[in-house]
């Protein structure tokens, strides 16, 4: 049965990286895919382009309030168009915008949800967005948190806060969504890529997950980007694959900040390990 795997994270959690993989596998190229194509083949859910066919107007005139209940017909749509599994990305969090539901269950085959240290996102997130930490950590604390849409190429994203997020992707007891830490992603990329691509049925040949690995090791994404450019770089960075790498948030932020953002999402922090 064809539908959407949610391809779902926090901003700044990983997501791209697993989008990188999944597009390796199901494509299994001769040598690594160009960002373009993990794009192509991995879309986003918030691109205008899923919008276009519901309304007169250019998506970018439309509000936040008329998009909100599009979202579920643009998704079943897509799956409508496609025989196969379609992997799309998400930064929304599995709840309501404007009163309508953000996710269509109908249009859904699973998840993958990527969840990383709120401390080491906060870093990554104020380089990409182009904020302080302390404007950072105060957004990733707010119940009502949205990413703003940027006309012609993506709609806006209800995140809500950091935990809001975290806990509405991963308080279902369901086998069709599957929970990875991004710090376990950089521990053993091999295990924890290999249980996604198994779970999903998406591929089980051990040579095949190995090679869709490599092809999307952080490193081989840096070049790509350097050689090719990545259109999902935000203005404010040098780059979008940045260090790729855990505990970052130790050299980087004060014991204030730390604090904050410990006492901000301790009950999801510890159900994942983080405290």
């Amino acid at each position: 049965m064809p539908g959407i795997l949610w391809l779902a994270s926090y901003p700044k959690s990983g997501n791209t990286w697993m989008r990188a993989f999944l597009a390796n596998l199901i494509s299994d190229p001769a040598e690594p895919l160009p960002l373009k194509q993990i794009g192509d083949l991995c879309p986003g859910e918030p691109a205008e382009m899923w919008f276009k066919p519901f309304t007169d107007k250019p998506v970018a005139e439309l509000e936040p309030k008329e998009i909100a209940p599009l979202r579920t017909r643009a998704q079943e749509r897509v799956v409508a168009l496609n025989k196969n599994i379609v992997p799309m990305k998400t930064h929304s969090y599995l709840g309501e915008d404007f009163g309508h539901p953000i996710i269509s269950m109908k249009a859904t085959f699973g998840a993958v949800y990527i969840i990383r240290d709120p401390r080491d996102v906060a870093i990554s997130a104020a380089d990409h967005f182009g904020k302080t930490l302390e404007e950072t950590i105060a957004y990733m604390d707010d119940p009502q948190g949205t990413c703003a849409p940027m006309a012609g190429l993506i709609v806006h994203e209800r995140q809500s806060s950091w935990s809001n997020h975290v806990e509405s992707w991963t308080k279902w007891n369901h086998p069709g969504i599957f929970v990875v830490r991004y710090e376990d992603l950089l521990a053993d990329p091999l295990d924890q890529f290999g249980r996604v691509a198994r779970h999903f049925g998406i591929a089980s040949d051990s040579a095949r997950i190995r090679k869709a690995m490599e092809f999307s090791a952080f490193d081989q994404l840096q070049r790509l980007e350097d050689s090719e450019g990545f259109a999902e770089r935000s203005i404010h960075s040098e780059r979008f694959f940045r260090s790729g790498r855990s505990g970052g948030w130790r050299e980087k932020l004060t014991p204030e900040q730390v604090a904050r953002i410990e006492q901000d999402h301790a009950a999801q922090m510890k159900r994942f390990g983080y405290l």
